[in-house]
């Protein structure tokens, strides 16, 4: 009897932390809004942990401040590559066609979407010409596919191995895709925020790319490689609860910032012209990575996997750059900040519409749906 009692209380403990962590991510849609006002209405507590001192990182072009930003960034990063048996993504390098057709959409795309907003913004009638706000899109676009699309892709019926796939390859990539795409971004500003872009791009943004990106990606499959999977599936669970809350917090740590200026100097027009802005570069990435499953005759849960890669993007890595490089210029931030909203609700979207379709759930988990 004491042995089933223990047995019992051992398969209580392991089941905790699944459930604990199903009901954060059910919980996550008005989690994150509840960030966003908590640093609108209380933002002196997130001014002051953003000043903590962290120390100081070497990298070409002189050292970096580590900001608590940056470290609850490289944590959730690192969670997220944590989750990854990468001995599942061999079959993508046998047929390697949709991988590559992927991580190059999900570079081109944004930067093709900014350089049209660009053009439309030479319409307003400020000096600048919106460069502000096309800053603010720029370090979106130039960021990798968010973790997230692992987590929505899944849920839509999409070819789990080719969204971690894209995820990866988007990310190893990202120290010579986050300088090209800045540069770009350069081109079609003016003023100070050209030669910030510029000079981001060319003295430290691989760099910045391989340290606060890849290197805890790299740590989290290092890490995976080695860890007994009796092990991994006990700690996954806990690990990701805290991944969560430090995404959280890294969402009001990166609002505090932005809301505290717009409150204390309200400008409507401004946050209603980053919002819309941010829409129109979320959802043509949407719809440009549907565009091309289709051109492709993509499997329908291939088809999924390049919709949500395509779609979206790492804005907190965004913000953390917004933060740090631009910290004179809050209005940076607010573009950023409203795609982060709204490729959520556009994901949603997505999946509702994608997950419906007959024959979507099958080869949703595995490798078999890719074709190319």
């Amino acid at each position: 009897m004491p042995a089933v009692t223990t047995a019992h209380c051992g398969a209580s403990e392991r089941g905790r932390g699944p459930r604990l962590l199903a009901g954060a991510q059910r919980r996550l849609t008005w989690a994150m809004p509840a960030a966003y006002v908590a640093a609108a209405l209380l933002p002196q507590p997130g001014r002051w942990a953003r000043g903590l001192p962290c120390g100081a990182l070497p990298l070409p072009g002189g050292h970096t401040a580590l900001t608590p930003q940056a470290l609850l960034l490289c944590y959730v990063l690192f969670t997220a590559a944590l989750q990854v048996p990468a001995r599942e993504l061999s079959v993508l390098l046998r047929r390697p066609g949709l991988l590559l057709a992927g991580t190059a959409a999900n570079t081109a795309l944004p930067l093709l979407v900014l350089v049209l907003l660009a053009g439309a913004f030479t319409l307003l009638p400020d000096a600048d010409r919106g460069s502000g706000l096309l800053t603010g899109l720029a370090l979106i676009a130039a960021m990798p596919v968010a973790g997230g699309a692992t987590v929505w892709g899944g849920r839509a019926g999409g070819n789990q191995t080719l969204v971690v796939g894209l995820v990866l390859a988007s990310t190893l990539l990202s120290p010579l895709t986050i300088p090209l795409t800045l540069a770009g971004a350069a081109a079609v500003t003016c003023g100070g925020y050209a030669l910030a872009l510029g000079r981001l791009a060319h003295l430290a943004g691989g760099a910045v790319a391989a340290a606060g990106v890849v290197a805890p990606c790299l740590a989290g499959l290092a890490v995976r490689a080695v860890l007994p999977a009796r092990t991994a599936a006990r700690a996954l669970p806990w690990l990701k609860l805290l991944a969560l809350a430090a995404a959280l917090a890294l969402t009001y740590l990166n609002a505090a910032g932005a809301f505290t200026d717009l409150i204390a100097r309200p400008r409507p027009a401004l946050l209603l012209l980053s919002t819309a802005a941010a829409a129109v570069m979320c959802a043509a990435s949407f719809a440009l990575g549907w565009c091309l499953a289709r051109a492709l005759k993509a499997a329908p849960a291939d088809t999924v996997a390049l919709t949500f890669t395509s779609g979206m993007n790492n804005s907190s890595a965004g913000a953390v750059l917004a933060t740090t490089r631009f910290p004179a210029h809050p209005h940076v931030l607010l573009p950023i900040l409203a795609y982060s909203v709204l490729q959520k609700l556009l994901a949603g979207l997505a999946d509702g519409a994608l997950s419906g379709r007959p024959g979507r759930r099958r080869g949703g988990g595995g490798g078999a749906a890719v074709r190319r």
